[in-house]
């Protein structure tokens, strides 16, 4: 069950946290990865760990926010069966408290960049008949998070663009699904205790994952493997759907 083998299959951000997750599991699974993140750094480290397993993997250093060179990395890869778009960032701050240079910026990255990927891959997918794309959104674009604005618009108009693009490519054969994790432990997670709580990091870490009614944050493992699940053909009759994988923090939270 969950073959990938023979599958091309391309995910933005795949030099960390869910992105590498994600990029290690299919690989498992038997695709081509290919691992996209605007880090080389980070996109050799994860291509070193799939090579170590025996796993098939290809860089692909690219900036989502820029078309052209979005366009340019999607092509030169050719057949393209799957589309992970992991890359994101995120952001501190009210309405009154966000400047626009950093609304403009979580808007590039995580929307613009997001559809500069759906206009390069769904030309390739047309092409292929047929294609799977899965869309990380966030519990943020559904309920109201504290101090996370841009970023809860953001991940607002990811859930906007998978309804429309599941909408509109049915008869291309083309599914896309998209997400909704709850609080992941990854590398941002630690650099933002760091930075926000510096000597409180523990009590903070302990007090988010709390905020969870499962009581305790997940792992970039057990987000990649519903990514799995979506994306392999045991998934064909879902698209256009939106699932939350939280620890119970949208239907639980009293």
């Amino acid at each position: 069950m969950f073959n990938l083998a023979g599958k091309n299959a391309i995910v933005t951000g795949g030099g960390s946290g869910i992105g590498k997750a994600v990029c290690m599991l299919f690989a498992k699974q038997g695709a081509n990865v290919y691992v996209a993140d605007i880090s080389s750094e980070n996109a050799n480290v994860t291509i070193s760990e799939i090579k170590a397993l025996n796993g098939n993997a290809y860089p692909l250093v690219c900036d989502v926010t820029k078309q052209q060179e979005t366009v340019d990395m999607f092509t030169s890869i050719g057949r393209i069966d799957i589309l992970v778009n992991s890359a994101g960032i995120s952001h501190i701050g009210k309405a009154d408290t966000t400047s626009e240079a950093d609304f403009d910026r979580i808007y590039n990255v995580n929307v613009k960049g997001m559809y500069n990927c759906l206009f390069a891959a769904i030309p390739l997918m047309k092409q292929n008949k047929g294609g799977v794309i899965l869309n990380m959104s966030s519990v943020a674009a559904i309920v109201g998070l504290s101090d996370r604005f841009a970023y809860a618009m953001s991940k607002g108009a990811v859930y906007a663009m998978t309804m429309s693009v599941a909408k509109d490519y049915l008869k291309e054969n083309i599914r896309c699904n998209c997400i909704s994790p709850g609080r992941v432990h990854t590398p941002f997670v630690d650099n933002f205790l760091a930075k926000n709580y510096p000597g409180k990091e523990q009590e903070m870490f302990e007090k988010l994952s709390k905020s969870q009614p499962i009581g305790r944050m997940g792992t970039p493992a057990e987000i990649a493997f519903l990514v799995l699940y979506l994306c392999s053909d045991e998934a064909g009759f879902i698209t256009g759907s939106d699932y939350p994988i939280d620890g119970g923090f949208l239907k639980l939270n009293t």
